[in-house]
């Protein structure tokens, strides 16, 4: 068991806002660290109170590399610092498209072996929400306790909200479609997939689709949007097959390059996503959910709160 007032509840800097809205899940307090920054750069952090013996719960996306060093900094003093245990959730995991090499390319699998940097820190437990790929949970090698959250249940609830009346899901790839069964399965409603190939890092063609679209409200879902390319190239594929309207729906809204601007111009007005990367906040393009809910379900679960 784990008692409430035990608990030290922290996060990266830019990891804030959600770790505010888990905190209020919990019923606990969110705790600053004290930062400071040299005339050098170099980043200083302590904890304001003593973590011996404590609960640490950490809060971290890892969506740029100091944000990734400053997870492990955390986690590293929490046990330099002798807390009973170290838990940690990654709403958002960087370089998760990451996760495998092409034979004799020497391309760096970050998506792995920057995982594996933030296990070897030895933390008692770490959540993802989301993943891309489930392959970085086995970068651990058996010795820190992992979960992998789902989302699709707020996600459904989302859509509910809206209230759309005739609607069918789309996958971007066959690749995500059972990603995107599930969610239909739970809105009871018809879904589809389009073709898609990748024939560079941030470049991809979108081939063909289904008529199951024709006459219905086509939302285009997958786990992320970068650059938007694949999802507006979809969002073309639904209108030749006989779309009234389209929407895009992703957890991770990183939105780079362009993206927002992309979407406009193909007369999409209405993205729906998740709060697990920095920044995204509920706008006119933008109808976000927070995932604090189901992070807040997890910890109470796993470490038994009390």
């Amino acid at each position: 068991m784990t008692r409430r007032e035990n608990i030290f509840l922290i996060a990266t800097q830019d990891t804030i806002p959600l770790a505010d809205k888990v905190a209020a899940e919990l019923k606990v307090v969110r705790t600053p660290m004290i930062r400071k920054q040299f005339a050098d750069g170099e980043i200083y952090h302590a904890f304001p109170c003593d973590v011996s013996g404590r609960d640490i719960i950490i809060i971290a996306a890892t969506h740029t590399d100091a944000a990734n060093q400053e997870l492990i900094d955390l986690i590293a003093g929490g046990r330099y610092w002798n807390a009973r245990s170290v838990n940690v959730v990654i709403p958002y995991l960087g370089y998760s498209t990451m996760e495998r090499s092409k034979p004799e390319s020497g391309e760096i699998p970050k998506g792995i072996t920057r995982t594996r940097q933030i296990f070897r820190t030895r933390p008692n437990y770490v959540a993802f929400v989301d993943l891309h790929s489930e392959a970085v949970l086995h970068a651990h090698s058996g010795e820190v306790r992992t979960r992998h959250l789902w989302t699709e249940t707020l996600a459904a609830e989302k859509i509910r909200d809206i209230d759309l009346k005739d609607y069918v899901l789309v996958s971007p790839d066959y690749g995500f479609s059972k990603r995107v069964a599930l969610l239909a399965g739970i809105l009871k409603c018809p879904h589809t997939a389009a073709n898609k190939d990748r024939y560079d890092v941030d470049k991809t063609i979108v081939s063909q689709l289904s008529s199951a679209v024709k006459g219905k409200t086509a939302i285009i879902c997958d786990d992320m949007i970068r650059t938007g390319g694949s999802m507006t190239q979809t969002a073309d594929r639904c209108y030749e097959a006989g779309a009234v309207d389209v929407m895009v729906m992703a957890t991770h809204l990183i939105l780079s390059g362009g993206a927002r601007e992309r979407f406009k111009e193909k007369g999409i007005n209405r993205i729906i996503g998740a709060d697990t990367f920095p920044g995204i906040k509920k706008d006119d393009l933008l109808e976000v959910y927070s995932v604090a809910p189901i992070i807040a379900s997890e910890l109470v679960h796993y470490l038994r709160i009390v």
